[in-house]
């Protein structure tokens, strides 16, 4: 089996029920886990398959596990209880693979997320999904009364000594809940701000206890490592990354889309055999390699392979891995306007280089745009890159703003001051 996550998920059926999801093996892996295993022996299997978080990060999924301190009797009562959460607060720009899994093969990420608290021993777990994803939330709601039903979930966990309950807590919705503190801290009811660290989740996480937070993509692997095996698991990828991934194209493409595909595959063959190529008329001038957070690649780079350590190589972040394609009709001076805009009204507005620091990217473009601007201005824009950067702010999200913007500077630099000398009749932006 070569298409692990998406095996499922047919267009004749609108989503997989708990006996679809069993007739291709479903919950072997957590039968396996759960009558077989210790916790920490199926730590360590995750640890050892070199499963990555898929929603952006990378971290070794296992050694995430890991971290967090095995129950004993010498561990304080508030380190005994420990939580679970499953991250399907989807809105990074671009991205759209956890909808699909989600929406069309929910048991997939219960499984995951079972195998996962069993192996931290936590008895409590939640689905923090995105408020818009309401179909989403009914088909997990119905997948769950299934899991239940089945005695998946409750106490004595297929007569084990095990017992998990997992919670749908669907978000009111602000990209910054999927920033890992600040999705705890919307669950426990408060403002959706991140936390400082140290310490992280593992050590003092949702209600002070020890807390994992796992994509959804991610978990919707362990499943199948547990039921299949390591070695299995290393021998879909085609490079140093293990397994496979969900990769989209949106844009100007013949076939825009979402396609599972192993770990390494070149971005050319996902641009030009899955997604068909561009549309007639239209040539490729760059593109987002994972999500709007990502820098932009350009053509010379579609032979990179769409894993971790390549794409950092070549200048940019594998992020969610769902390409959003720049064509040469459309002006990519806008195209970041648009990004610097969603970034600057997400913003928690907690730390100030955030709070006032991507507005004023934002007035900066409009003005440019506006046939308003200053040479100046592009230092200044430069300026906040840095100034916005890694280091400097409480969380990812400006920085991660940043990274579309620093990029269109170094390789658009020229769209940039064509606004600003009034020269911008020269090409036809749709």
């Amino acid at each position: 089996m070569d298409k692990p996550l998406t095996q499922n998920i047919h267009p004749d059926h609108d989503f997989t029920s708990l006996a679809d999801y069993q007739k291709t093996g479903g919950y072997r892996g957590m039968r396996k886990a759960l009558t077989e295993l210790q916790p920490h022996e199926v730590t360590q299997q995750i640890k050892d398959s070199g499963l990555r978080g898929r929603g952006g990060a990378g971290f070794s999924t296992g050694l995430k596990w890991s971290l967090v301190p095995q129950k004993t009797s010498d561990l304080p009562d508030f380190q005994q209880t420990r939580y679970f959460v499953a991250n399907a607060d989807e809105m990074e720009p671009g991205a759209f693979k956890d909808r699909l899994l989600l929406e069309q093969d929910p048991h997939q990420l219960i499984e995951g997320i079972i195998i996962g608290a069993y192996a931290i021993q936590a008895n409590i777990a939640y689905i923090f999904m995105r408020g818009e994803y309401r179909l989403a939330a009914k088909r997990v709601t119905y997948a769950l009364q299934e899991a239940r039903a089945q005695g998946y979930l409750g106490e004595h966990i297929l007569g084990s000594d095990f017992n998990l309950e997992i919670y749908l807590h669907t978000s009111a919705g602000r990209y910054i809940c999927g920033e890992e503190t600040a999705l705890l801290n919307a669950l426990e009811g408060k403002r959706s701000t991140p936390r400082a660290r140290p310490p992280h989740a593992v050590a003092s996480g949702l209600w002070g206890r020890p807390t994992v937070v796992n994509n959804v993509e991610t978990l919707c692997n362990v499943g199948h490592i547990i039921h299949y095996g390591i070695d299995w698991y290393h021998s879909l990828g085609l490079g140093a990354d293990h397994g496979t991934k969900l990769f989209g194209v949106s844009g100007r493409v013949k076939h825009p889309g979402l396609w599972e595909l192993p770990m390494g595959t070149p971005i050319r063959e996902i641009v030009e055999e899955y997604a068909g190529g561009m549309l007639d008329g239209y040539q490729l001038r760059g593109f987002l390699p994972g999500g709007a957070s990502t820098d932009f690649l350009l053509p010379e780079h579609l032979d990179v392979r769409m894993d971790y350590d390549a794409v950092a190589e070549a200048g940019s972040r594998l992020g969610t891995g769902t390409l959003i394609i720049l064509d040469d009709k459309t002006c990519p001076v806008k195209m970041v306007l648009n990004m610097e805009q969603f970034f600057a009204q997400e913003s928690c507005g907690w730390c100030t280089p955030c709070r006032d620091g991507l507005p004023w990217t934002v007035t900066l473009l409009q003005d440019i745009i506006a046939g308003q601007g200053r040479m100046e201005d592009l230092d200044t824009l430069a300026g906040l890159t840095r100034m916005l950067g890694p280091g400097h702010t409480f969380c990812a999200l400006a920085p991660g703003a940043m990274e579309p913007l620093q990029s269109a500077l170094k390789f658009f630099r020229e769209d940039f001051e064509r606004y600003i000398v009034g020269n911008n009749d020269e090409l036809e932006y749709a």
